[in-house]
């Protein structure tokens, strides 16, 4: 695993949840940290840590994956919270789809490749945002009546459950991000957030947060 910066250290930290949501879905949480690294190509040492995770990640652990505690525990809120996991399929399933697929895991840019990683190893639901356009802690909530979520013509209907800082929904719980918040180019700070369920430890999220933060410092 590629050593990050001296200066810097990869410490999660922990969102805040609505009352109401811990209290239907114990268990529910997230913990985020910030790398000082954007969008762009990956780089080679990057390429070669996901081709060898693809020579890793076969046909036989990919038909397994769902067996196992930390995908299986995504699978059941899924259904909770109104998601068929057949027809959307929780992160490491999605990456493992991708795997079969495409025959290998393939390059897309730094961030992607990053999160594959550590959702392919880990199994933690991951995502990522600009961290110069996060203002705030991170935490998750619902969406209040009429609020408006950047991208949509519409407002989210009341109820849904967001990602969001201080100020605005940054994404729909395991769906699209709001637009404009995404990682891209020109992005300097990526903060990285980590997605916690019953069923999923915290030891858990650190270990895929400590992944991806490497792999886009790599």
């Amino acid at each position: 695993m590629a050593e990050l910066p001296e200066q810097w250290e990869a410490v999660p930290e922990p969102g805040w949840v609505d009352p109401a949501l811990a209290d239907e879905f114990p268990g529910l949480g997230l913990a985020h940290t910030t790398v000082p690294a954007g969008g762009g190509r990956s780089g080679p040492e990057l390429k070669e840590r996901l081709m060898e995770l693809s020579n890793r990640f076969g046909g036989a652990q990919a038909i397994q994956l769902r067996q196992q505690a930390i995908p299986w525990s995504y699978r059941v809120f899924f259904r909770h919270i109104g998601l068929d996991p057949d027809e959307t399929p929780p992160p490491a399933e999605e990456v493992s789809l991708n795997r079969m697929r495409d025959g290998s895991f393939k390059s897309r840019n730094r961030l992607d490749d990053a999160l594959t990683i550590a959702v392919a190893e880990v199994g933690v639901a991951m995502l990522a945002f600009d961290a110069d356009k996060v203002e705030g802690r991170l935490g998750i909530r619902l969406a209040a009546e009429d609020e408006d979520f950047e991208g949509r013509s519409s407002p989210l209907v009341p109820g849904t459950i967001v990602i969001a800082d201080e100020k605005r929904p940054l994404s729909i719980l395991f769906r699209q991000s709001a637009k404009g918040r995404e990682v891209g180019k020109k992005t300097e700070r990526t903060t990285l957030v980590a997605v916690k369920v019953r069923g999923v430890p915290d030891v858990a999220l650190e270990e895929a947060l400590w992944v991806a933060a490497s792999s886009m410092m790599a």
